[in-house]
């Protein structure tokens, strides 16, 4: 799953609060059931223009990552909550909407891995015929084998 959520109307102060984006970051993972595999990393941006300034934080998961972009001037924030765990998405907003006191939010969700199966007798069956493909395509002898 892919959660994008563009949140509007922050709360400025949390936006600009490197330890509070820290914390979250640090503690979230474990709370929507995945595994961190590193601290999280959060650093303060200054762009071209004044007002582009803001903080970027990512925690790598052993699922993917989650990463978060503030714009405090703008009352604006972008959070990517990437996994190939399946996660509670609409709890997800409903979290960040609190943490950020985001006034409204444009999401989606994309799915992730739709053409895998995800039981052990189809992913078998997969499996075996792309073994058996390679197997008709380079067999035995053949000169790249």
């Amino acid at each position: 799953m892919h959660l994008t959520l563009d949140g509007f109307g922050a709360n400025k102060e949390r936006l600009q609060d490197l330890d509070f984006l820290f914390t979250l970051l640090d503690l979230y993972p474990s709370q929507i059931g995945m595994t961190k595999i590193m601290p999280p990393y959060v650093f303060k941006y200054h762009g071209v223009k004044p007002e582009d300034w803001g903080l970027s934080g990512f925690v790598l998961i052993a699922e993917s990552h989650i990463s978060i972009h503030t714009f405090p001037e703008r009352g604006y924030i972008n959070i990517d909550v990437f996994s190939c765990k399946t996660f509670d998405a609409d709890a997800a907003v409903d979290f960040m909407k609190e943490q950020f006191g985001l006034s409204h939010v444009n999401t989606r969700v994309l799915e992730r891995g739709l053409e895998y199966p995800h039981e052990i007798p189809s992913a078998t069956q997969l499996v075996r015929a792309e073994r058996l493909e390679v197997a008709l395509a380079y067999p035995a002898g053949h000169p790249s084998t």
